[in-house]
């Protein structure tokens, strides 16, 4: 009996023990979560005529999208999903959810109603495809973003992206809106203007114009100061007025993308001298 009993028992192999994921790596992949569902609680408030609601929540999925990135790389639980999630959240709340607020919006809400009476069935299908536009170039501009990541850039490129950034692309072309509602609905702008908002603000992203990017720019001690009061007026100014101060700011940053390109030509003739001095120094040398 006791020879069966042996014979019979079969030893369990002891695998690997699984790996243990701490909690604290699933923290910045629930902030983009939340950015993602910000984004798309935007489009529901869209496509029910709610517009002001929609755009605080197109702010609450700007915040959010500030934050995952800051706070993986504090608590050092930076990854490869992380990247991924991140950049579908991103077309969603930058490409998707600003595409249908200007849709709406410049086609009358839901019933495709202005001041009373019906919208133009041709008009609704231009400014869908020029949304549509924008919506595919915030695509086309994530896509090449992830894909540069991996690709060795010139040094000069350091303080600069590739074309407009996401979430500055959604400030520009919200810019209208904004006014709008700060104006209390007593300027409205025509179809027209969000058209073209939709088509430019989607080729500058798709672009490769350089624009500035103020995570490498330092400022002198000295200046620091005037940086701080600046920083306080904008603050006092947001308190007074948001939807204001944020059209004014929209339109100040569409306006930096010339002298961002200007800038950039600089950085690379600064660039191109120097490396000449040091191949003739080299050849000087040899």
């Amino acid at each position: 009996m006791g020879r069966f009993r042996l014979r019979g028992r079969r030893r369990r192999s002891r695998g690997p023990t699984p790996q243990r994921v701490p909690l604290r790596a699933v923290i910045p992949n629930l902030v983009t979560s939340l950015a993602a569902c910000a984004g798309i609680t935007s489009i529901s408030f869209s496509s029910e005529g709610r517009f002001q609601s929609a755009l605080w929540a197109l702010l609450v999925a700007c915040i959010c999208d500030g934050m995952d990135g800051r706070i993986a790389r504090l608590l050092k639980a930076s990854s490869k999903l992380g990247a991924e999630l991140d950049s579908l959240a991103d077309f969603v709340n930058f490409g998707v959810a600003p595409a249908m607020f200007m849709y709406f919006w410049f086609t009358g809400g839901p019933q495709h109603v202005l001041d009373g009476e019906p919208v133009n069935p041709i008009l609704i299908r231009t400014v869908l495809a020029c949304a549509l536009y924008y919506a595919m170039c915030d695509c086309f501009r994530l896509a090449r973003f992830n894909t540069m990541l991996e690709q060795d850039t010139a040094p000069y490129w350091t303080n600069f992206f590739t074309g407009v950034p996401a979430p500055g692309g959604c400030w520009i072309v919200l810019t209208p809106a904004m006014l709008a509602l700060a104006l209390d609905s007593k300027w409205m702008p025509p179809p027209y203007l969000g058209m073209f908002m939709l088509l430019f603000t989607g080729t500058l992203m798709a672009s490769r114009l350089p624009t500035i990017s103020l995570k490498h720019v330092h400022i002198s001690k000295r200046s620091m100061p005037f940086v701080l009061a600046a920083l306080l007026l904008l603050v006092a100014f947001l308190v007074s007025n948001f939807w204001l101060t944020l059209g004014v700011m929209g339109v100040l940053y569409m306006l930096t993308v010339p002298v961002s390109g200007w800038c950039f030509l600089q950085t690379r003739a600064r660039y191109e001298r120097s490396r000449a001095a040091q191949t003739a120094t080299r050849t000087a040398e040899e």
